[in-house]
């Protein structure tokens, strides 16, 4: 898999990997250089529709272990061998790459190199610090809709990665602000409502 190939085409060269079942560990081989990235827009497209729990819990704690490697500045993303021993049915691979497709190429007509400082090695720790925060909001996210915000924000920001965007990441980050501002808000309201009975 050639790294000047564009969100969409990675996403569409992972359903072109052999075999009837494939292993984690294949995908990630795959993605190469990006690895960081597309498992960032991975664990964000779940969460940009309304989703029941525990899928936003589920992908804030991956994001999270994901986000502490970049804030340690880990050239590649590391995965317990467990997981990595895991494998996923071709055809649903194929399924959730081809409903995450049309969106992605929207972004990406308005996506070029862009501020490429943001998605260089220098970053990765910063942005790892970033999506930690945004790993944290999804965990205390809001049942249903209040994931939103922040899985729109984490996409942004790796698909940035994947396109060489600042500009991508930066609206990522402002996007994030907000989702986190929602989630705080949220938290505070339930903190609020029980200490009302005591």
């Amino acid at each position: 898999m050639s790294s000047p190939l564009r969100t969409s085409g990675l996403l569409i060269a992972l359903t072109h990997l052999p075999g009837p079942r494939v292993a984690i560990r294949d995908i990630v081989a795959a993605l190469r250089d990006r690895a960081y990235a597309l498992l960032v827009v991975l664990l964000g497209l779940p969460n940009c529709l309304p989703m029941p729990p525990p899928i936003p819990l589920v992908c804030g704690l991956v994001l999270a272990f994901v986000a502490a490697q970049m804030l340690m500045a880990r050239a590649t993303p590391w995965l317990p061998q467990r997981l990595l021993n895991r494998s996923i049915a071709q055809t649903d691979l194929a399924r959730a790459v081809g409903r995450a497709l049309p969106p992605l190429i929207r972004l990406e007509r308005f996506s070029k190199p862009r501020l490429t400082m943001l998605g260089g090695p220098f970053a990765l720790p910063v942005l790892g610090a970033v999506l930690l925060f945004l790993a944290l909001g999804l965990i205390v996210a809001a049942p249903f809709i209040g994931q939103i915000p922040l899985g729109l924000a984490v996409c942004l920001v790796g698909l940035g990665l994947v396109e060489r965007d600042g500009v991508l990441i930066i609206a990522g980050a402002v996007v994030g602000a907000v989702g986190l501002a929602l989630s705080a808000g949220f938290a505070y309201a339930l903190v609020s409502w029980l200490a009302s009975f005591f």
